[in-house]
This record gives structure tokens, sequence and C-alpha cells, in this order.
């Protein structure tokens, strides 16, 4: 096996291994490192910004089981529309379930960060990926992609999101809920938004049609809810418990259905 290169810390890329050499903001997260990424002891990349953005792996495996069994099977391209450094493209490219994965991370840092992670688990040729604003890439070079699902997980804003009870997703920043929606609906129906666990779900309703149902997902990890995924367009899901959700595929995940 060949040795694993040292990140480049001049490009604020680094894998720290001693806790006294990580900042005190990325803290929290670095305790949680092999959580967050399973192989991180074999030179897992991050800068201190992705630490804040990253889906943990666990998280981001069961939402690529729940998007590939649920996406119209005629779908075969997914597109992660900011992939940060990594986690759910790689979690996409191991399921198996693609024929292509678009990966798209508008920092050059994160995604120098995102290419060498996916090199460690093995499926850094099983992405394509791309440097830029995902807005102005689906519009331009994706373009003429066809039979595609969108996955985003945007910013939300900071840290500060978890001080509402309600999460208003119109005033979400950089990208509210509308930018978003919008302009992935230009592309596909079929998306999948990862929010705040606290969003507000009355804003969510108002993008699918009158009468039908839109699927949410409770993602959670050791007890406590992470975030939910909502599932936009023609998904569908195996029959739901009488409590109304699904069985859970890793610990406390499960399908919640809001009408």
């Amino acid at each position: 096996m060949a040795p694993i290169p040292d990140p480049p810390a001049e490009e604020g890329i680094f894998h720290y291994q001693h806790g006294d050499d990580v900042p005190a903001e990325v803290q929290k997260y670095w305790a949680q490192r092999d959580t967050i990424f399973s192989e991180y002891s074999r030179g897992i990349w991050m800068t201190n910004d992705a630490w804040f953005g990253i889906t943990p792996e666990p998280v981001a495996n069961a939402i690529a089981e729940h998007v590939s069994d649920g996406a119209p099977k005629e779908k075969k391209v997914i597109i992660d529309a900011f992939a940060g450094a990594g986690g759910n493209a790689i979690a996409f490219a191991l399921s198996g379930r693609w024929e292509q994965v678009f990966a798209i991370e508008k920092d050059p840092a994160v995604l120098k960060c995102a290419k060498h992670n996916a090199e460690i688990y093995g499926v850094a040729k099983k992405i394509w990926w791309y440097e830029g604003d995902c807005f102005e890439i689906l519009k331009t070079r994706l373009a003429r992609t066809k039979d595609a699902v969108v996955y985003a997980s945007p910013p939300w804003g900071g840290p500060g999101y978890r001080d509402d009870n309600v999460f208003n997703l119109k005033t979400m920043e950089p990208y509210n809920l509308d930018t978003i929606y919008s302009a992935f609906a230009k592309v596909t129906q079929d998306i999948v938004l990862y929010l705040p666990r606290t969003s507000n779900l009355n804003q969510l309703v108002r993008y699918t049609t009158e009468g039908r149902k839109l699927e949410v997902a409770h993602y959670c990890l050791k007890g406590a809810s992470k975030a939910i995924c909502v599932y936009f367009g023609d998904f569908t899901f195996g029959s739901k418990d009488d409590d109304g959700t699904a069985g859970e595929t890793t610990e406390g995940s499960g399908l919640l259905q809001s009408e």
C-alpha cells in the first residue's frame, strides 16, 4: 500500500493526530472523528471549516441507502451539490446504485480534501468532481444531465441554527429554501435536502402538490437527532409501521411522513 501523503497545511488542509493541535472550535468534531470518518486514522484530510458541514458516516450511509432504495429505478445519476469533504459522495459511490456520481464543491481546498478522502475509501474513480458554484455548474457543465437525482446538504448559516426552536428556511443563509429548490427543480423533481432537525415543515410542504405527502426522515446518531432529509418528487419507500415510521437502518434513524 502506498504511503498516505502529508496534507498541504499551507493550503489550510490538516490531518490532526493530537488534540493539542486542534483549534478550539473544532475540538468537539475532532473528538468524534472516528464516527465522522471510520477511516480517519488512515489519513483523512479536512479543513477547519469542513468539520462543521460534514455528514457523519453512519448517517451518510443511511441516507445513501434510503436514496438508493426510494429513487425511481430509471434514475442512474446522482448529483451531490454541496459535496464538502466528501462524506455523502463517498457513501453514494460505495452503494453501487449509481452509474455516475457527480460532486460539486466551491472551496478548492475542501474539494482537494474530498478527492483525497474518496481515495482512502477506494471510490475516487467512481466520482466526477466539479469545482465551483453548484448553481452555475448545474446550468452549464451539467445542463444536459438526464435522469438525475439531486442531493444537497447546503450550509445552514453557521452554528447559530441551534438557537432556533423552529428553524426558518426562508431566511437560511447564504441560500434560502426557495433559492435552492427553484434551482434544482430545473434539473429534476427528485430532490433530497439535508436540513436542520428543527426545520419548519410548513415551509417545506408548499413545494409539493396538493394532496400529496412529503417524505421526511429524521437521522439520529447515539440517540440524538442530527438532521432531517426531505424527499421531493417520485421517491417511494416501503410500507410504514403503525406509528408512521419505517424500520431503522442505522441506530436511531427512521422514515417519518408529514402531510
